[in-house]
This record gives structure tokens, sequence and C-alpha cells, in this order.
């Protein structure tokens, strides 16, 4: 269940204390819309931090909303399974088919705030995701593949240089705890 999932992730600074807090409290208040979008203030999505097999590269796409390049991820969509839903994202963002969990465990939980904007041609209100996050490896030697309607592009930057490319100073820190710990999963052998 992923309410015990997230229950049982420690949270590693004052930050995911705050955040692992909060959606546990908003889960247990809207249990029956907290998994969809029909929960227009919040709902729970995953994303997956994909690195290389040395960690020296992470795997990203360029999102046509924002025009950044943004880790894989989505919304649960009903699915209580949210590494799933990570692995499922990762593979249809970038085309990749050899994505494994790096762990099966929670890297980060983190509430994202998202702007109002048009998708589809429908104009989506501002919202939370009270987002999951796994970490990911993928084969460098698959092919990428842009998901048209979704993203402009998909490559393996550098890992040293990565908040310089990716360019969205509100995911900095998001992405370099998770940088840090799938480096330290694949020094320790995982």
């Amino acid at each position: 269940m992923y309410a015990d999932d997230i229950r049982g992730y420690v949270p590693q600074d004052e930050q995911e204390a705050a955040d692992r807090r909060i959606i546990l409290e908003y889960i247990a208040r809207y249990p029956d819309t907290v998994l969809t979008r029909e929960n227009e203030y919040a709902h729970l999505t995953s994303s997956g931090f994909v690195v290389n097999a040395d960690g020296t590269k992470v795997l990203m796409a360029h999102h046509n909303i924002y025009k950044v390049w943004a880790w894989t991820g989505g919304h649960a969509d009903g699915e209580g399974n949210l590494l799933s839903v990570a692995l499922r994202e990762a593979r249809e963002e970038t085309g990749v088919t050899h994505i494994r969990p790096l762990s099966r465990d929670i890297a980060s939980l983190d509430i994202l705030p998202v702007w109002g904007h048009v998708k589809r041609g429908k104009y989506v209100p501002s919202h939370m995701h009270l987002n999951v996050s796994y970490l990911l490896l993928a084969d460098e030697a698959d092919g990428l593949t842009v998901r048209e309607g979704e993203n402009t592009g998909v490559a393996w930057l550098p890992a040293d240089r990565l908040t310089e490319i990716t360019n969205e100073w509100e995911m900095d820190h998001v992405y370099l705890k998770l940088l840090a710990r799938a480096r330290a999963l694949l020094e320790n052998g995982r």
C-alpha cells in the first residue's frame, strides 16, 4: 500500500519530514481521490531520477509545458504502486526499455507546486504534486525516443553540470539530493 510505503520512509532532512507529514495527512483526508486528478488541489505523482551505471549521467526529457530539461514522472491516475508509475513514465517519456530500480525504496518525498497551464488545449489550474521519487538505472545503449505532445528532446545529461543545464532553480535541491543518493547506492554496490 502506497500510504504504508510513505509512512515507512525515513526523512533525510526537515523538508522531507514536513512534506511526509503533510502528504500522509492529505492521504488520510482524501483517500478516495488522492491518487487521481479528480483531486484538483493536490494528488500523488511519482518520478524517476534515471542515472547511468556509473552515475556520471542523468536521463532527462525536455518538457513542452515549461520548456526545461526535467526528470521523468507523472500522475498516479489511480495506480497505487508508485514505483510502477515511475518506471512506466520513464519508459514512455524516454523510449528506453531497459530501466530498472536502483532501489525499490522511496528515494525522496517532495511537495511540488505546478503553476496553471494549458495542456492539450485545456486549462489546468495551479495545484500541488505530492511527489514520491525513485532512483532508476537505465542502459545508455538503448535508443532514445521523443514523445510527441509531451517532450521535444530526450538526452543523457552530464551529472556534474545537471543544474546548469536544467535551468530550473526550484528543482535544483531535489535533483542534487537525488544525484547524491544515487551515487551513494552505486558506490556501495546497491
